[in-house]
């Protein structure tokens, strides 16, 4: 498998993009960071977070201490105001609820270049704050690399955070980064590994549960994994 590459033009626009996106954020709400320690710097490892609305990738692909490959919703690439923005950055499009084999080489090819990769087990935002139960995306992921995933947990990225910063509340946004999560090798075959890619999904859903307050938690309520300070 050859090494992923990053386009020459997509290295000079995240340097610009990410402290711009910084610099707005940072007008227009109150940032607060927590567990930047957590992140292993220099090695390939998986962001899983939890998806609301559109501030989510950009909050956090701004504020993270390393450069990250994201993954997001091709759909998401027609619209006008959002799509050049991703274009510009290099998101790398999903086509939701399909099988996409080129797309699983690329995460795969990233995660074996040694880039850390951002992605969404939910699939999509929610649009609301809890969250939805994941799609097994990430568990393939866990099958077939042992990199370590990072859960993150963003709260204050609801819908209605613009029309309140355009009021001038500026509303909370905290990003809460957790302990790496390790799996161990995957040896199970056929739908026993199907249903186990579902339970180690859940599992990382947990995780970012247990770093939301409770209003977050969706189809994780009760279920959160609280992880040691």
């Amino acid at each position: 498998m050859m090494p992923y590459r990053v386009p020459f033009h997509i290295q000079v626009n995240r340097i610009f993009m990410r402290p711009v996106f910084r610099a707005i954020f940072r007008v227009l709400g109150n940032i607060n960071i927590v567990g930047r320690e957590h992140v292993p710097f220099g090695k390939p490892y998986v962001i899983a977070m939890n998806h609301i609305s559109i501030f989510d990738p950009p909050l956090l692909v701004s504020f993270w201490p390393e450069t990250a490959e994201i993954v997001g919703a091709a759909d998401v690439f027609s619209k006008k105001g959002q799509g050049p923005l991703l274009r510009m950055y290099g998101v790398i499009p999903v086509h939701r609820g399909e099988y996409d084999r080129y797309l699983l080489e690329t995460m795969l090819m990233i995660l074996r270049s040694g880039r850390p990769m951002a992605i969404a087990p939910e699939g999509g935002r929610s649009h609301e704050p809890a969250m939805r139960r994941a799609l097994p995306g990430i568990g393939y992921l866990i099958e077939h690399e042992q990199v370590p995933i990072l859960p993150v947990g963003l709260f204050g990225t609801t819908e209605d955070f613009w029309q309140r910063a355009r009021r001038g509340e500026r509303p909370k946004l905290e990003m809460r980064i957790g302990r790496p999560i390790h799996f161990p090798v995957q040896i199970q075959k056929g739908a026993e590994r199907r249903e186990v890619r579902q339970q180690n999904a859940d599992l990382v859903m947990r995780h970012i549960a247990g770093l939301l307050p409770e209003e977050y938690h969706g189809y994780y309520a009760g279920q959160a994994i609280i992880q040691p300070s």
